[in-house]
């Protein structure tokens, strides 16, 4: 989650810069490379099309215009709870860190053990403001792998290291427990798990969690200092699946990535990327929101003013997969140490699950 730190962070930020006597940035990115903060409304994808949208794939784009008969599933609103603080109590899941390493075993171990097949998709960065590389591994749980046609859902897994927002920069190096950022999406697909295999549906399904999305040690300053980048696991999954795409066995007809949904109260406005980028996907799963009830779908563009959060979607957009950002804008403990299970409810988790389930049964 990447939004620009507010104007006391930022304070802080230059305050500790100078009184350190400033960090080692490293190499820079080139002028042209896009930014990548994450509440940017006043930013532009990087490959718009003719109408103001992102190159998206028209395969699997025929839509169900009337309310199927849906099997229900029995989610354990506690269970899916329970999950978040599972991983959360491994401490900070920094990516390639110790903490990482072990949420990688457990969701791997638990992911196989209800019969997905697990593919660790591992790569190495450098982080701008870092000497060296670091090792990162996207986890991929594949149900019915054989199908052509595939869905993808996704989050974040990694989790900062630092809650930047806190002003007093102190508490930066504290640990960040991060649980509605990237954890709650990891801990829903463990309970989507349960019930996988018995989803009708003609589509392969892949949970894809993206490591690197925000392992920001530098957050930067506005208008001041240039930060690190974020969103490394996606853009390295998209390029991937744009590079071998030709000669693959199958295509990814859409994606839905969790970030920020999990909390009571969650209000999911449509996000303005994921309406230019994919449409009829947004359209798609709203309307399986109200068919299902899940009240926190709200049915309105989120922000304001653009509506527009550059996160994990967007690198999916770009690679020709319609991609939707399931989130919510005003999550007040982003980024906060405050992030913690106890924001979690299992009732909200249990309303995205259902959406996500009526959305794999209607592509038929």
């Amino acid at each position: 989650m990447t939004r620009t730190i507010g104007v006391a962070a930022a304070a802080a930020v230059l305050a500790a810069a100078v009184l350190a006597g400033g960090w080692y940035t490293g190499a820079r990115p080139a002028a042209e490379d896009p930014p990548r903060d994450k509440f940017a409304g006043d930013r532009a994808p990087t490959r718009p099309d003719g109408d103001g949208g992102l190159k998206r794939d028209k395969f699997g784009e025929d839509r169900v215009p009337t309310k199927p008969d849906f099997k229900t599933f029995p989610l354990d609103p506690d269970r899916a709870v329970k999950y978040v603080q599972q991983l959360c109590d491994i401490g900070p899941r920094i990516s390639g860190t110790p903490g990482m390493v072990k949420q990688q075993e457990v969701l791997t171990k638990h992911f196989e053990g209800l019969g997905a097949k697990v593919v660790r998709q591992e790569f190495k960065v450098r982080q701008r403001s870092q000497r060296g590389a670091v090792d990162m591994t996207n986890l991929i749980a594949s149900w019915f792998p054989d199908r052509k046609a595939r869905l993808i859902v996704c989050s974040h897994y990694d989790t900062r290291p630092a809650a930047h927002q806190e002003t007093d920069t102190q508490n930066w190096r504290k640990p960040f427990a991060s649980a509605n950022d990237g954890t709650a999406g990891a801990a829903l697909m463990m309970e989507l798990a349960h019930h996988m295999k018995g989803v009708p549906s003609n589509v392969g399904v892949d949970f894809v969690l993206f490591d690197g999305e925000e392992y920001i040690l530098d957050p930067g300053v506005p208008g001041l200092q240039e930060g690190d980048k974020y969103f490394f696991g996606s853009e390295h999954f998209a390029n991937g699946y744009t590079k071998a795409k030709a000669g693959l066995p199958y295509r990814y007809t859409g994606a839905v990535l969790l970030d920020l949904f999990a909390h009571d109260g969650a209000r999911l406005a449509m996000e303005g990327y994921s309406l230019r980028g994919a449409p009829n996907l947004v359209a798609e799963l709203w309307r399986v929101a109200g068919w299902v009830g899940a009240k926190s779908f709200v049915n309105e563009r989120g922000f304001d003013r653009a509506t527009d959060v550059l996160d994990d979607h967007i690198a999916l957009n770009e690679a020709g997969i319609p991609a939707v950002d399931v989130i919510d804008f005003d999550y007040k403990h982003w980024h906060l140490l405050s992030d913690t299970p106890d924001k979690i409810s299992g009732k909200q988790m249990v309303d995205v699950g259902n959406v996500l389930l009526g959305w794999i049964q209607i592509q038929k």
